[in-house]
């Protein structure tokens, strides 16, 4: 019985077929599916090696310099510092904190509060730039 059913097996095809390792498929459903990987990796590959080139020219020669289209502004952040040290009542904040201001068209200068509110009202030495900063009534700041 064992030699019939040998030779029942070579004569059917459909039995052989089944075998999912030895069927005969065509090369290109394989390769398209390695090629769409090594694509897509070496894609990735490129994007991450920018990106860490990016990085590494801000560090070290600064993002000032790399970047230097992209301005900041931080005149709301110091109105807001100004008022906090008013209302809480802070002198030294108020008067003697120098705060840097950059308000993305002049350069960028260091000032304190009492300073940018009293010389803007004036007009001595920043014409034309309101930042919006209000004098403190309840704090008297005495000149350096």
């Amino acid at each position: 019985m064992f030699c019939c059913s040998a030779v029942l097996w070579q004569s059917d095809t459909s039995f052989r077929d089944k075998n999912i390792f030895k069927q005969n498929k065509p090369d290109l459903a394989m390769n398209k599916r390695g090629q769409e990987l090594s694509t897509n990796a070496i894609i990735m590959i490129v994007i991450g090696i920018i990106v860490l080139v990016v990085l590494v020219l801000g560090f070290t020669i600064g993002w000032n310099r790399l970047l230097p289209f992209v301005s900041s502004n931080n005149v709301q952040n110091i109105v807001t510092a100004c008022s906090t040290a008013c209302s809480t009542g802070s002198t030294f904040d108020f008067c003697q904190s120098p705060r840097e201001v950059k308000d993305g068209v002049n350069d960028k200068f260091t000032d304190t509060c009492y300073n940018l509110a009293e010389l803007t009202d004036t007009g001595e030495t920043y014409v034309g730039r309101n930042y919006g900063i209000e004098r403190c009534p309840a704090i008297t700041c005495t000149s350096p």
